[in-house]
């Protein structure tokens, strides 16, 4: 059973963004940033829809919460998202200053990890894991789906 204010519970939210991103045949990444057990933004993936290469679900996160709390640094924040940052997310995290960063699978290919946590504010927390089978398979299914579309022509 989910608790509510768990990383399982703000994980979930995360998840559900992901499936809209996926509803809208973006890759499906989620992610929402949480200040006092309080979801303060939410985001998907919307690279396609804005034709943008920097709408990644963590930029757009990172530009709502920081609209919210009406400052350019997360201090008191944490990010869940079900995929591993890359390099350009771990960038802006670092720049927030965000506190703690909690993401579902890895990405072996793109992820900043491939080059260190010192991407990363010194001070901000890390952890990973959480629903990684899950997170895992979204991005999975998303990308068989598209090549099989792919071939079918």
């Amino acid at each position: 059973m989910l608790s509510i204010y768990s990383d399982e519970y703000f994980m979930k939210q995360a998840m559900a963004e992901a499936e809209k991103a996926a509803e809208a045949e973006e890759i499906p990444i989620g992610a929402v940033i949480v200040c006092q057990n309080r979801i303060i933004a939410r985001a998907f993936n919307q690279t396609e829809k804005l034709h943008d290469v920097t709408a990644h679900a963590e930029i757009i996160a990172i530009t709502a919460a920081s609209e919210y709390l009406g400052n350019k640094y997360l201090k008191d924040c944490t990010l869940y998202v079900t995929l591993e940052p890359c390099l350009m997310c771990a960038g802006a995290l670092n720049w927030s200053q965000i506190s703690k960063i909690v993401y579902g699978a890895s990405d072996e290919k793109k992820g900043f990890m491939r080059y260190g946590k010192e991407l990363l504010h010194p001070k901000t927390k890390l952890e990973f894991g959480i629903f990684h089978e899950e997170c895992s398979e979204m991005v999975r299914n998303f990308f068989e789906k598209k090549r099989k579309k792919n071939t079918a022509y």
